[in-house]
Formats: C-alpha cells, sequence, structure tokens
C-alpha cells in the first residue's frame, strides 16, 4: 500500500530527566517508529516520526506531539521510552480515524489521560488573493 504520510508525531529531543544528563527523547523516537511500523495495518494512516530540539516541556519529560492537517494537535508530556510505547501507539490507531481529530481524556489510552499538556483545535489556513503588492 502507498500512503502518504499526513499524520506527524514529534517528539522532543532536548528534553533531560531531572538530575541527569540523559536525553530519552532519541530512544523515544526509536523505540516508537519500530512499535509503529511493527503495528502495520493496525493504523489506518501512516505516521511520520521526527525529532526537534525543543519543545518547551522542560518540566514534563519527554513531550511529545501529534498532529495532522484539520485535526485537533496534542502535547503529552511525562512519557516514558520504556512504559509508554503502548499507549501512544493505541493514540496512534485512535487518532488516525478521528475526522477532527478531537477526543476527550478519557478516551485516550493508558497514562495518556492525565499526561495531556495540550490539545490545541485545528487551524485551516487561508491565503488572500492580494491585488496590490504588500509593502
Amino acid at each position: 500500500m502507498n500512503r502518504t504520510s499526513t499524520h506527524r508525531i514529534t517528539i522532543c529531543t532536548s528534553c533531560r530527566h531531572k538530575g541527569d544528563t540523559c536525553q530519552p527523547g532519541y530512544e523515544l523516537i526509536k523505540r516508537l517508529d519500530a512499535a509503529i511500523k511493527a503495528a502495520g495495518d493496525t493504523i489506518s494512516e501512516d505516521f511520520e516520526i521526527a525529532g526537534t530540539a525543543c519543545m518547551a516541556g522542560c518540566d514534563r519529560p519527554c513531550t511529545v506531539a501529534y498532529y495532522a492537517s484539520r485535526k485537533a494537535s496534542y502535547l503529552f508530556g511525562d512519557i516514558d521510552a520504556d512504559q509508554d510505547i503502548e499507549a501512544l501507539v493505541d493514540f496512534a490507531k485512535q487518532y488516525a480515524v478521528l475526522h477532527d481529530g478531537w477526543c476527550s481524556s478519557v478516551d485516550r489510552p493508558g497514562k495518556l489521560r492525565k499526561t495531556t499538556l495540550a490539545r490545541i483545535p485545528a487551524t485551516i489556513i487561508a491565503l488572500e488573493d492580494r491585488q496590490e503588492p504588500i509593502s
């Protein structure tokens, strides 16, 4: 099946365990990528998984964002690469089929019910045709 990735998961790579130099985001990216690939067709959409330098969730590492065009976006904190992979994969399955991305906290799997830092409503950016140049 040849699908284009319209869903994304971004993981903070600069988060550190408190009082430690460990950066768990890199390990989380590797484990989540493998788990998403292993889930195969049980996830109805492809997910692009990437890291980013900072997501301003430093007090609650690891920080993970789910987003897609015209869907609500989610930011989760306190994610553990050893314990939370199943919940992250289950949320990917759920998020893929939500038309607008909207779900309540009680519908989110496992620990994600209580570690949501933000749910951001979907935005649609419209470009205006301008007759005169912008100065």
